[in-house]
């Protein structure tokens, strides 16, 4: 049976059981169980490794002793030792010597068992079992479903949120190049892609287990919402990452004052929240210049205050970013001021279908240098594409155009794609970074419904930082 078909399984029986409702409580009921699945088969080879070693887990909710047995308890008595044995145990961890017990008992703070049948339970547990998570081919082939899963999840209201798609995070990565030694962040990780990529990225320069122990350590991240920590935990640890670094935290609820050498960084590769604002309070934690509550704002302008000198960063913002003014003029100000803002990588439609369908831009900066100059490129749709979607979905090869024009931008081959702004024209311009293709194809003058509306929303999202700036001024 393929694991493929396993977790297939396992949500047809989860949608039987009466507590369990819909797709975002599924996947998290699935993934607790998989994560403490995933640590036994883990702690398993420590133990091949190291006789002395222990488990920071009690040893009667340890996976092995009450869920591997598929003849094993079962019904109300299974119920009642998950409810009162598993999930109390955990949450009772003494964590004082143990980053491993800190690590599970920080993933199931805001994890719940929502299964209301213990005879069904038993049976996505013996589902569960078949998959082995001791053999590397079978944790690598469960990230390629755990990915189609993600997909899927558009029913799960605002978890969609927390999926990039594959491509993105691999071209920016590969853009931004981590290099072994470097500290790495990702302020809004959700579910790790970036984080995966990033330690894909970097231990093609790992000879050994240390080296790689050590490099997870240096990959960080920090998200607020329980459901994408517990997945990137798990993600993290299917690539052989034993404590993985992730804190379970909003990275903006710290004032950015109190930010220290320490919380430095080398590294940021991110997808910010954007579209939402900010639960209220928040923007007291910034600068009086720079308050605001939308979201991807904030989080720019606590990576500039993250990234150490000659740091790097790249990150997805939407459209609204570019031509925005008031605050979103003065964080880009400072941007251009303080970084070396060289590459703006402007996307197409339907990049992120079906959670949203903003224009989005991948902005590429380095710290310690004054801008001179932007060099965009306007990532083409292939051929026959009149926008991406769920069955076209982006792909890394159609950044290959991109990769390649990366050290020869003043190649004529280019001259479609590509253009540049110099730092004179962006100020006479008041910071609106909103510059389209000089070269590109003119705009057909018959617009489809979609096109109109998109430009309306454009404008509306214009009209509501006009609004902003006047509030502040008065």
């Amino acid at each position: 049976m393929t694991i493929s078909n396993i977790i297939h399984s396992v949500r047809n029986i989860m949608r039987k059981d009466p507590g369990v409702d819909g797709d975002a409580q599924r996947i998290s009921q699935m993934t607790w169980m998989i994560f403490l699945k995933v640590f036994d088969a883990m702690e398993e080879e420590k133990e091949a490794e190291n006789s002395k070693y222990k488990s920071p887990l009690p040893e009667e909710i340890r996976w092995r002793n009450w869920a591997s047995n598929e003849e094993g308890i079962t019904g109300d008595e299974l119920l009642d030792f998950v409810n009162d044995q598993v999930f109390e145990g955990i949450k009772k961890l003494d964590v004082k010597n143990s980053k491993k017990a800190q690590i599970v008992k920080q993933v199931f703070e805001d994890t719940y068992n929502y299964m209301k049948s213990g005879v069904l339970m038993r049976q996505v547990i013996n589902e569960i079992n078949k998959i082995d998570f001791t053999s590397s081919e079978d944790r690598h082939l469960f990230n390629d479903i755990y990915e189609t899963i993600l997909r899927e999840l558009q029913s799960a209201g605002s978890a969609g949120e927390f999926y990039t798609p594959r491509a993105v995070t691999q071209f920016i990565v590969d853009m931004v190049n981590p290099k072994l030694g470097e500290i790495l962040l990702d302020p809004a990780c959700g579910t790790g892609g970036f984080l995966v990529s990033a330690l894909e990225n970097m231990r093609k320069e790992v000879d050994n287990i240390e080296e790689l122990q050590r490099l997870g350590k240096n990959i960080r991240g920090i998200e607020k919402k329980p459901l994408p920590h517990l997945l990137c935990m798990t993600n993290l640890m299917l690539h052989d990452i034993d404590e993985p670094n992730i804190k379970h935290d909003n990275s903006l609820s710290k004032p950015l004052r109190e930010y220290s050498s320490k919380d430095m960084v080398d590294v940021v590769v991110t997808n910010p929240p954007f579209g939402g604002a900010e639960e209220e309070g928040i923007e007291n934690n910034f600068p009086t210049e720079f308050k605001t509550r939308e979201t991807a704002d904030l989080f720019l302008v606590l990576i500039m205050k993250l990234l150490r000198e000659e740091g790097r960063c790249g990150i997805v913002l939407p459209d609204g970013f570019l031509f925005g003014e008031g605050v979103k003029t003065r964080i880009k100000e400072k941007l251009l001021t303080e970084f070396n803002l060289h590459t703006i990588v402007r996307l197409p439609n339907g990049v992120f279908n079906p959670y949203t369908g903003i224009r989005t831009n991948l902005l590429f900066f380095e710290k310690g240098k004054q801008t001179k100059e932007i060099w965009y490129f306007e990532h083409p749709l292939p051929k026959g594409y009149k926008t991406y979607n769920k069955s076209k979905p982006i792909n890394i090869r159609e950044f290959d155009l991109e990769k390649e024009w990366w050290n020869d931008r003043e190649n004529e081959k280019f001259k479609q794609y590509a253009w540049k702004v110099s730092i004179e024209e962006i100020k006479k311009r008041n910071y609106n970074l909103d510059i389209n293709n000089p070269n590109g194809k003119k705009e057909e003058e018959n617009l489809s419904s979609k096109e109109i509306l998109e430009k309306l929303e454009k404008s509306l999202e214009s009209s509501k930082e006009l609004i902003e700036k006047l509030k502040e001024e008065v």
